[in-house]
């Protein structure tokens, strides 16, 4: 059965040791902006999310890609070929939750870290988890987006 990240940012402490573990394991530096998940933080609402690519089953960042950069690997993670990227940015454009970004003229993003998310695994409260796709686990990611899109208006998405 396919794993899926699932966040529950009901539990995020806002910690922000899945940004350093995450900059760590891609880029060996411990640089929240080298990583390819941000803790965002709500004060209003009083809540801290951890946000990275969900790895859409339609994703718009491949489909828009002009050299076809970017497939989806066999862990089911959307993974860019950085020798055939452009670093035309199309794809950190047409990504509607911008997980995407910019290092060094490529553009980059979760990859799962080849089947072992380390900010799943290193992630104290559990905020991030990666574990088997399930229909309770789907339906859970869309009831967080719906909770968003209660708190911060349908224009934030």
């Amino acid at each position: 059965m396919e794993k899926t990240i699932v966040l529950q940012p009901e539990k995020c402490l806002g910690c922000r040791t899945c940004e350093l573990i995450c900059s760590f394991s891609r880029a060996k530096e411990f640089n929240p902006q080298k990583s390819a998940v941000s803790v965002i933080s709500y004060d209003t609402a009083m809540l801290c999310v951890p946000i990275m690519c969900t790895q859409c089953e339609d994703a718009a960042c491949a489909a828009i890609c002009p050299v076809k950069a970017i497939a989806r690997d066999e862990w089911g993670a959307m993974k860019i070929d950085e020798k055939k990227c452009i670093g035309c940015k199309m794809c950190i454009s047409a990504c509607p939750l911008g997980n995407m970004a910019l290092d060094s003229g490529k553009v980059f993003k979760c990859t799962l870290c080849g089947g072992d998310p380390q900010c799943a695994k290193y992630c104290p409260s559990g905020a991030i988890e990666y574990k088997s796709a399930s229909p309770s686990s789907l339906v859970k990611k869309k009831a967080i987006a719906e909770k968003f899109k209660e708190a911060f208006g349908e224009e934030a998405f």
